[in-house]
């Protein structure tokens, strides 16, 4: 990964509401067809609004926690426990087979009410998901579709030149997609 010079990361400003929605927001649906200049717009935008959108997931993230506290833990917990089985299930074979061979009946009782759970967080691992998911495709949408204004360009321009490291900049380059910003 290429440091860029300064090993720093900053934070990129908060845009006003008016620039990031309102007042000179303008908004229009993408040439799908050209998908480098779709691709541009979005990896641009997401580098201008990168703390606006930040704290926009976060707080439809904390809203959608808020509304359904039990099942975001829940959900969590489901798949923080899913991946921990998965690691160790993987990483103790031997042991697991030799614990099934030893003793059947729990491992039989262990299994349906894994089921059983399974089947009951499912919900609340969909409420999870969505808590991560509806922010992002928010995003995706606002990215894509907020035109970039001259000021957008002129910034991203400059913040390259300067060679700041953001967060997201971190995010889109550790996903392979390094861009001369202001494209």
């Amino acid at each position: 990964m290429d440091n860029m010079g300064d090993s720093s990361v900053q934070l990129a400003p908060l845009r006003s509401i008016g620039d990031f929605l309102l007042e000179s927001a303008r908004f229009q649906i993408p040439n799908i067809k050209d998908a480098e200049k779709w691709t541009n717009r979005v990896l641009n935008n997401l580098l201008y609004y990168q703390t606006n959108y930040f704290l926009t997931a976060l707080i439809i993230f904390l809203i959608i926690g808020i509304i359904h506290p039990v099942k975001m833990v829940f959900g969590f917990t489901a798949l923080a426990v899913a991946f921990g089985g998965y690691v160790y299930g993987t990483n103790n074979q031997w042991k697991a087979r030799q614990f099934k061979r030893e003793h059947p009946m729990v491992s039989m009782v262990i299994i349906l009410a894994a089921g059983y759970l399974l089947v009951y967080m499912l919900g609340a691992v969909i409420v999870f998901m969505f808590g991560i998911a509806f922010p992002l495709l928010l995003i995706l949408i606002h990215a894509s579709l907020r035109m970039r204004s001259i000021k957008n360009k002129i910034t991203n321009k400059m913040e390259f030149v300067g060679l700041k490291r953001t967060p997201m900049g971190i995010i889109l380059e550790s996903l392979g997609q390094e861009q001369e910003a202001g494209s």
